[in-house]
């Protein structure tokens, strides 16, 4: 899938905006060739969906 990083936080997530779909989360853990503090808000990326303990969740997140 793709989508925009749409939120950044200090504490190692954020949440990647998707067209027509509901935001969703993910965790500096779950990154793919690139680190948490290279990611900038509004950069596109590409990820697999996942379900978690606390709902869908996106992985090997990378930066397109």
């Amino acid at each position: 899938m793709k989508g925009t990083i749409k939120t950044l936080t200090q504490r190692g997530f954020g949440f990647i905006g998707q067209e027509g779909e509901d935001d969703i989360f993910f965790h500096s853990n779950d990154l793919s060739g690139v680190e948490f503090d290279d990611l900038e808000v509004g950069d596109e990326v590409e990820f697999e969906v996942v379900e978690s303990q606390k709902g869908p969740k996106a992985v090997d997140v990378t930066r397109v």
